[in-house]
């Protein structure tokens, strides 16, 4: 039996070479039934006729389906699909279901109910996208990661890319961290002191587990990263949060097991946390016996003045973790950070990451490494500190232009405003109102404690929208508030 022409056929919106669509219209076809062994395909010409194409093309297509036995080649005859081909399972048509459990009741919606920062997941469509966090393509240096790619892929590191490392991590890694990323915080460890995680909030995850518990307390700032409260409500430990001011935490805490903070561009104001208090607060920790967790997020956009040394660089004491990731400075879809400790530490948090991971992927693991090895994550952080710096000037100049108010901007560089609105404005509706417009703006309710959050405060970021847009949308929020 032949499979007609007219079988196949090209959606636009399917991505890949046209070489690359063939090849999956075909495979879909076979793994989904309808295409059967020993059925004849279309002729390349007359496919190629079909859709429009070069003969080229489908021809390409079919040897490379042919050298992955899905079809096969009978001389003169044609092409077959192969009776060696993959089969998807045929299973009888399932029953009915029926939800019997109330899953919402049985877990009390511990985890689903926490308050998070909303962001669409089209945000790319939207000509005005102010929200924190995403990568821009403009920036990236898509050639020499994907070289870097290529060469973790190779035979060479057939080994990196394959093998289960157990509890370990890709030492190529590790040394880069430990050579070029934790040297330039004035950071020095040993290879026993940092263990890889899937990010930052990993990363956060890991230490809070391993730190904390019920009875004990744990100090974040206010506002502050939303993550952490869901991450510190899995531990059963009493959250106690504590305002910030213009340099982050106040010198004098509360009772505490361990402090979290984000010391050098605190999350959302952007306050740096000044050196005399770094030393205060480590003084502190010591006299009191409570633990730090420093995350340092985003460390590497600091491009208005030197960047303040880190909490961890000061600290003789052992009494600093560490959280560091790529996700600010490469792209967040990598999910790969670190922790850095004292070796006792390190070991009790590889034990953990055991039970639910065992290590990040090798093939990103030792891609990452190259990147970093060849110097052009050195060579991205100094293009995206020039593209930064304009963008916050072209922002600043359109803020002060419509008349909004600042409430945190930092003084060494990041990558948003802190933002308060009059009071009696909601964030939350001018974000949907916005969002007619092309505007994406971030509501700043999930920052603060649940107990008494303002309404009125809400981010802006530039790492994913051009200097030549940021002015009209910035007009359009100004617009909006008035």
């Amino acid at each position: 039996m032949h499979i007609p022409p007219e079988a196949f056929f090209l959606p636009p919106a399917t991505t890949g070479t046209l070489q690359q669509r063939i090849r999956g219209m075909v495979t879909q076809g076979i793994l989904a039934g309808r295409f059967r062994a020993g059925q004849k395909m279309p002729s390349s010409r007359g496919l190629a006729a079909h859709l429009g194409i070069s003969r080229i093309t489908v021809t390409l297509a079919y040897g490379d389906l042919v050298a992955s036995d899905y079809l096969t080649s009978r001389g003169r005859s044609g092409y077959f699909v192969s009776d060696n081909a993959p089969r998807a399972a045929e299973f009888p048509d399932a029953p009915p279901r029926h939800d019997g459990v109330d899953f919402a009741g049985l877990t009390g919606r511990r985890f689903s109910s926490l308050a998070r920062v909303e962001r669409p997941q089209d945000w790319e469509a939207y000509p005005y996208p102010f929200i924190y966090g995403q990568a821009d393509a403009v920036l990236f240096d898509h050639q020499n990661w994907r070289q870097c790619a290529l060469r973790a892929l190779g035979r060479r590191d057939f080994a990196a890319l394959t093998s289960d490392y157990y509890e370990q991590d890709d030492p190529l890694l590790i040394e880069q961290v430990l050579r070029t990323i934790l040297p330039r915080r004035g950071i020095a460890a040993r290879e026993d002191e940092v263990l890889l995680t899937l990010g930052a909030q990993n990363a956060l995850w890991m230490a809070a587990t391993v730190l904390l518990g019920p009875g004990k307390r744990a100090v974040v700032e206010n506002p502050g990263y939303p993550g952490w409260r869901g991450i510190l409500a899995t531990t059963g430990a009493t959250v106690v949060p504590v305002d910030v001011d213009d340099g982050g935490l106040p010198e004098h805490l509360p009772g505490a097991d361990v402090v979290f903070t984000t010391a050098s561009h605190q999350c959302p104001t952007n306050a740096t946390m000044p050196v005399e208090r770094r030393v205060a607060l480590l003084a502190a920790a010591a006299r009191e016996g409570f633990v730090i967790v420093e995350d340092d997020y985003e460390f590497e956009m600091s491009f208005l003045k030197p960047v303040a040394p880190a909490l961890k660089s000061l600290d003789q004491g052992g009494r600093v973790i560490y959280a560091g990731s790529f996700s600010k400075s490469m792209f967040p879809g990598l999910r790969l950070g670190y922790l850095v400790g004292p070796a006792s530490f390190i070991a009790e948090a590889r034990g953990l990451r055991a039970m639910v991971l065992r290590h990040p992927p090798g093939h990103i693991q030792r891609t990452v490494a190259y990147f970093l090895a060849q110097g052009h994550y050195d060579a991205l952080i100094n293009r995206m500190r020039a593209a930064f710096k304009r963008r916050r000037q072209v922002m600043a100049e359109a803020i002060a232009t419509e008349g909004l108010a600042v409430a945190g901007q930092g003084g060494v560089g990041g990558s948003s405003f802190w933002m308060r609105a009059p009071e009696g404005v909601d964030t939350e509706a001018l974000a949907l109102a916005l969002r007619a417009e092309g505007v994406l703006i971030e509501p700043g309710r999930a920052f603060f404690d649940p107990v008494a959050a303002p309404g009125n405060f809400y981010r802006l970021a530039y790492s994913s929208i051009g200097p030549q847009r940021i002015p009209e949308g910035i007009a359009r929020i100004g617009r909006a508030l008035r």
